[in-house]
């Protein structure tokens, strides 16, 4: 199990964010998903609980089936996803990433990853000009742009703490999956932060019902785009009777009795003949007038069978 906990400042209240958050994250999902690729929401819904008082449990889904490394493509099903839950009681949230249940061993060491929204580089297909906030200026809140050093000096200014723990306890893949997936958490971490300031002017007028309609929305839309999935695969025994019986209606019946039909079968008193003689003797082969010549045993020219590993 390996965590990280990702310390990312913004430049917002903490009111603020809340709603900013929210709205980012309906809008950036959608834009990042199309049809086999993406989040999907399954559970969004309050949940109250004894410690934290009422809050909200969210359970998606992130589909990776095209960013996945190739060493990551030869082992894994190819539907591929993380479970995302995350249990929102606001400003604390707790986010879980999974990819196969289990339990913690003892205690974990925990990574401090600061991210810088403006000056940390992203890949480079998820960039965007007007996304760049080193030049991004809010016309609604007059803040921006963010220049060199700006969260020393840079008011208002909250930090968001997302503790994450990614599991995935598989003999030899462990540290290589566990570590990919946190690349791509950081990823989707700050390019999803870069946009919620800049959609700033998009959403810093809307209260907190009319953020909860459009996230709403907006999940529907997105589940839609990426399209229903196949469900998870699985190996199980099928009775040869019944897959016959499946068979298409112009395609002859296949006997389902093991015992052959009358006309093939062998008469009772009818003798066998033997396949080879009991004993068998062999000239002698240092003997020049032998005819026995001894059988080539390897054919050279021939592809060696395949040695198991």
């Amino acid at each position: 199990m390996l965590m990280k906990e990702y310390r990312i400042c913004m430049p917002l209240t903490v009111e603020e964010y809340r709603i900013g958050q929210l709205y980012m994250i309906s809008k950036h999902s959608h834009e990042q998903s199309e049809r086999g690729e993406g989040v999907e929401v399954v559970q969004n819904e309050p949940y109250e609980d004894p410690t934290h008082g009422q809050g909200q449990f969210t359970e998606k889904r992130v589909y990776l089936n095209n960013k996945l490394p190739s060493w990551a493509r030869a082992v894994v099903p190819k539907i591929f996803y993380v479970t995302e839950k995350a249990w929102n009681y606001y400003p604390y949230t707790i986010t879980e990433y999974t990819i196969f249940d289990s339990e913690p061993k003892g205690e974990e060491e925990i990574e401090v990853c600061l991210v810088d929204i403006a000056y940390d580089e992203i890949p480079e297909r998820y960039y965007k000009e007007s996304e760049d906030l080193r030049y991004f200026k809010s016309e609604k809140t007059d803040r921006g742009v963010l220049q060199e050093g700006w969260i020393d000096n840079q008011e208002p200014i909250m930090c968001s703490y997302k503790l994450v723990t990614v599991k995935f306890e598989v003999w030899g893949l462990q540290t290589r999956v566990e570590q990919f997936v946190h690349k791509v958490i950081r990823d989707v971490l700050l390019l999803g932060h870069r946009q919620a300031f800049a959609w700033v002017d998009e959403w810093i007028e809307m209260t907190m019902d009319e953020v909860r309609e459009y996230e709403r929305a907006t999940q529907e839309a997105t589940n839609r785009k990426i399209g229903p999935f196949p469900p998870s695969i699985s190996i199980t025994e099928t009775p040869l009777a019944s897959v016959a019986r499946n068979g298409p209606s112009s395609a002859p019946s296949t006997p389902l009795s093991t015992e052959p039909p009358e006309y093939l079968s062998v008469p009772k008193d009818r003798p066998r003949k033997k396949s080879a003689p009991e004993t068998l003797t062999l000239p002698d082969p240092n003997r020049r007038d032998s005819g026995f010549r001894l059988a080539s045993i390897f054919s050279w020219g021939s592809t060696p069978n395949p040695q198991p590993e």
